[in-house]
């Protein structure tokens, strides 16, 4: 068993301890119901500890007790990516205040607490400026508060691990706090307030204990799956044949009624349109709801998916594509190409495409949902976007959003399909068809996989004109795909320089960082997608194929200039204009890509001579949207069994600058899993849409990357002074490219859609 420091041990593992001992005969502390719907990860069952005598909150993201305890309020979803270790250093750098004195707090979905969202690598980079100010007002009160009981200066006073100190005085955060303090800051004086110097950072950068880790590695932390309360019934989804538009036409549960245990079945109406054509089993317990629903008999209905499979996505995209009127064009500079294509000297064109990819999270869907005493809608379940899902479960319970709370929970991988809350809603309709009883519904692997909002299938059309002596001049990018954010959330998109709206998140990347001349961007939504199935955002939303089509795109353009791929990009990396980045992320724009594309060659030994059928590729990208980028680049080497078509990764090299790392070895873990995210789908993941189905149900033929199948992976981060970025999804999107530009270099075949198969290598061999 991992064990916390001997210190923290002593003075927070006894308090927890009395907690879980008086807990267990039956005491109750009389918490407030906002108290309940949080969770303290480090505690065996998930509660929140009581605070010790008087307390004091300088902002809305933490308090300190008359102990000198901190508690950090937590808004984002924790899976896997210890986000609350690294959030609650921020504070405790800036608040001076001792690790082993911190605990943190995932909080329930109140509307004060603002957007809670949890993706889109946003977490630590947009924490950063506001637990550092929220712990600099902590800090500020806390002096003040010293030096007026002193009666001297506060610049006579400073604040160092947990008290403030003036010459031979000093006095504990715990002390100030007895005395009581009420000490708050409006929004101008906490902007105003003098942050600690970068280099005077303790916690931050350094190694610590996560707050998490204990309960993780000992089988205690409590996920969603664990969720229980007295009285509860279970329910076994069966799920109609289409996402949308299907109809329950007969119900006959006449079979099921053998089973002990069962109670009845369910067929849900939906006034959200979430779930239409869901029929709920309900029994007394979880095997037996299963028992009991395979001898259910239900016919629908089928909507109109039925008829529709993954080619005719593609075909359709590749219609939509031909119009040029169609979709929204972004603004990247000198967008008219039209005129400098007609006067080029050469071009060239190609197409790629990627097949559609469900998430397969270890834990799979399920949520627990019940009205509680206080007449509280109660969601029981991991979240990724509480603001997001609390309005939609509102319309199909028919209450007002104040009426709902979703209890935050461990996340058992999220990979964005925790996004989209759409799973809570059957759970929450069952309940209200119960009168408010607690219903938990647990998802199997193959209706997990069925009910996904996977990323959708896309279609890529890139283009490039060259002058006389194959400089470039211009270049064109067209996509389509299912766009999640416009089904699910469309005020979140912005409009195109031609006002017409885009999902940011399914073009972000297209519109890169190289100084090509005049440059289109074009977004066209495949409406035919997004009236199939509900696409969903997944790690690495769209940089995840629009990097997979720059990347390889400009590794075909390097080498049909005749430049080495390594020049070819460094040579249009110039960092001037639009791609000379500003802002406190972005500063530096393109010249930092490039400093990452120099350091993974350089890793790698770009240039070497390789072995018969070993090759070496090189990619780079900007991870997510421009005004937040992570530079990374990738350079892979791999081997081709030109035989048997299968490719061998055998090492994946990667280079990345997220400004200041937080988290050293959160963001080491973060970074390997996501590479090795990457090489999974350019490989190996991928279904495809069968009449309205995905193909794949589970495990056996839906083959994310095995443990046997993973290549040496090396991560190095560049020193930097910049603010943080994100780092949950950047080291996704340059590995496709990076393993397709080494199989050409390896065997001389260029492939252009992912999962790249030993059939495509073996096919475009024969070619």
């Amino acid at each position: 068993m991992i064990r916390l420091s001997n210190k923290r041990e002593a003075a927070g593992m006894t308090r927890r301890g009395f907690l879980v001992a008086m807990t267990a005969v039956g005491v109750s502390f009389g918490f407030p119901r906002s108290v309940l719907a949080a969770m303290d990860p480090a505690t065996a069952d998930g509660k929140v500890l009581p605070d010790e005598g008087a307390l004091y909150e300088p902002s809305l993201w933490y308090s300190i007790d008359q102990a000198g305890k901190v508690k950090v309020n937590i808004i984002r979803a924790e899976m896997g990516q210890h986000v609350g270790t690294s959030i609650a250093r921020i504070l405790a750098d800036e608040l001076e205040v001792p690790w082993e004195n911190v605990e943190i707090v995932h909080v329930d979905s109140a509307k004060k607490w603002g957007l809670m969202v949890t993706g889109g690598s946003w977490s630590v980079s947009q924490s950063w400026p506001v637990y550092r100010q929220a712990g600099a007002a902590g800090r500020t009160a806390l002096i003040e508060a010293a030096a007026k009981k002193w009666g001297v200066s506060a610049n006579a006073c400073e604040a160092h691990a947990g008290k403030v100190i003036s010459g031979n005085r000093e006095i504990s955060y715990g002390e100030l706090v007895a005395m009581g303090l009420t000490r708050q800051f409006t929004e101008d004086e906490l902007k105003a307030l003098p942050l600690k110097p970068n280099d005077d950072l303790q916690l931050v950068g350094k190694a610590v204990t996560s707050l998490d880790i204990a309960n993780k590695t000992n089988g205690k932390a409590i996920f969603g799956i664990d969720a229980k309360v007295d009285g509860m019934v279970y329910a076994a989804p069966l799920l109609p044949p289409t996402r949308y538009g299907a109809k329950v036409t007969q119900m006959d549960d006449s079979a099921a009624k053998s089973v002990k245990g069962y109670q009845q079945t369910l067929v849900l109406d939906d006034p959200s349109g979430t779930v239409p054509g869901w029929v709920m089993v309900i029994a007394d317990s979880f095997t037996a709801a299963q028992k009991a629903a395979a001898k259910v008999k239900v016919s629908w209905q089928a909507g109109a998916a039925a008829k529709v499979s993954e080619a005719d996505i593609i075909n359709h995209g590749r219609e939509l594509l031909k119009d040029s009127s169609k979709g929204a064009i972004l603004d990247t500079g000198d967008t008219n190409t039209d005129a400098v294509f007609a006067k080029a000297g050469d071009t060239i064109e190609h197409e790629y495409l990627t097949a559609t990819v469900l998430h397969a999270q270890m834990e799979p869907l399920n949520a627990l949902v019940f009205r509680n005493q206080d007449g509280l809608w109660e969601i029981h379940s991991g979240c990724q976007w509480q603001s997001l899902t609390t309005p939609v479960l509102a319309k199909a319970l028919g209450v007002s959003e104040d009426e709902i709370t979703i209890r935050a929970y461990l996340l058992g991988g999220g990979f964005g399909r925790r996004l989209n809350g759409d799973y809570t809603v059957p759970a929450a309709l069952a309940s209200k068809a119960l009168g408010g009883k607690p219903v938990k519904m647990l998802m199997m692997r193959p209706q997990d996989l069925a009910f996904d909002s996977p990323r959708s299938a896309s279609v890529q059309q890139l283009k490039m004109a060259f002058d006389e002596n194959k400089g470039v001049v211009a270049m064109e990018h067209h996509a389509t795909a299912g766009w999640p954010t416009e089904v699910m959330i469309p005020v979140f998109m912005p409009k195109g320089i031609n006002g017409q709206p885009y999902d940011p998140f399914s073009i972000a990347g297209a519109d890169h960082w190289y100084n090509v001349g005049a440059q289109k961007v074009r977004a066209v939504s495949n409406d035919l997608a997004n009236d199939s199935f509900r696409p969903g955002w997944l790690r690495s939303v769209s940089p995840g194929w629009t990097g997979w089509a720059v990347e390889s795109f400009m590794d075909e353009a390097a080498h049909h200039a005749g430049k080495d791929p390594l020049e070819f990009r460094l040579q249009l990396l110039t960092a001037e204009g639009r791609n000379a980045g500003a802002g406190p992320i972005a500063a530096g724009g393109a010249s930092r890509q490039a400093a990452v594309l120099k350091k993974a060659a350089a890793m790698i030994g770009w240039g070497s001579p390789q072995p018969e059928g070993t090759g070496l590729g090189i990619a780079s990208t900007f991870g997510q949207e421009r005004d937040m980028p992570t530079w990374v680049a990738v350079a892979a080497q791999v081997h081709v069994d030109k035989a048997t078509g299968l490719v061998d990764v055998q090492k994946l090299y990667v280079a990345v600058d997220a400004g200041i790392i937080v988290d050293p070895n959160g963001a080491e873990a973060q970074c390997q899993g996501a590479a090795l995210w990457g090489l999974s789908m350019a490989l190996y993941e991928g279904t495809e849409l069968v009449n309205g189905k995905f193909k794949d149900g589970n495990f056996d033929t839906y083959t994310p990357l095995r443990i046997g199948q993973t290549p040496e992976v090396k991560i190095e981060f560049m020193p930097s002074k910049m603010a943080p970025s994100g780092l949950g999804e950047p080291a996704v999107t340059p590995v496709a490219p990076a393993i397709a530009n080494a199989i050409y270099n390896a065997v001389g075949v260029r492939l252009r859609k992912i999962p790249m198969t030993p059939d495509d290598v073996k096919n475009a061999l024969k070619a």
